[in-house]
């Protein structure tokens, strides 16, 4: 769900490369150690600022590549701009991660979870390493995931079983504001308008505008599955 400025290309690393995997086993091992030395060595106030510039730096990636694409290479402000969730989601995360509302964690718990696991499980990264594309891609998707685990485990936000249904609510305002975006622009954000043309989950929910009440019907049982983590942890 990250922003692909080239969506009629192909990507180029291959589900189960080396290229795919090594990021996550990096991933992997930098949230457990992150998580653990904080725990064990920061104070509360150095917990609250290591994972907040953690957030700055996830930030800053997406903005830097965005403004680096519109300076140095073709921009198509219909289709580039980083208005699909995870780019969205990895531009404001600095809000959350200083703010720490609980309102606000009940919303991207789920969106950070259920929007960035397919990403991380079929990457569609147009250039692979060592290119800005793909160290971006990385960066933003599991960047969002490890401060999702940092807060959970950290500061042990939890989320009950009603955060399903107030995340689901502010994803349809999310879906309705892209909606008009589109319109505004002749665009196809959030892929409301068009499947996107690589292969894709939404092949398989039938066409326009079926695919996109098949996609709404299944978020809640999504949610509730990534709950039902939760409540099992809790056990």
């Amino acid at each position: 769900m990250f922003l692909p400025l080239k969506a009629e290309v192909n990507t180029s690393v291959a589900i189960g490369s080396i290229q795919h995997i090594a990021p996550l086993l990096f991933a992997l091992v930098y949230t457990v150690g992150f998580i653990f030395y904080a725990k064990r060595n920061f104070t509360a106030s150095q917990q609250e600022k290591a994972v907040h510039y953690f957030a700055w730096f996830v930030s800053l990636t997406v903005i830097i590549f965005h403004v680096y694409h519109m300076v140095f290479e073709t921009y198509n402000f219909k289709t580039d701009l980083p208005f699909y969730l995870c780019s969205l989601l990895a531009i404001i995360i600095p809000i959350f991660t200083y703010y720490r509302k609980y309102w606000m964690f009940e919303i991207l718990v789920f969106w950070i979870i259920g929007g960035t696991l397919q990403g991380i499980i079929t990457p569609d990264i147009q250039e692979g390493f060592p290119s800005f594309d793909y160290f971006t891609y990385w960066i933003t998707h599991l960047g969002l995931l490890i401060i999702i685990c940092y807060v959970i485990f950290v500061f042990n936000m939890k989320p009950k079983l009603r955060s399903v249904f107030k995340s689901f609510l502010a994803l349809q305002v999310y879906v309705i504001l892209m909606m008009l975006l589109n319109y505004c622009l002749d665009a196809n954000y959030f892929y409301l308008n068009e499947k996107p043309k690589s292969a894709s989950l939404l092949d398989y929910f039938g066409e326009w505008p079926y695919y996109i009440l098949v996609a709404q019907l299944i978020v809640i049982p999504s949610f509730l599955l990534i709950y039902l983590a939760f409540r099992l942890e809790k056990e």
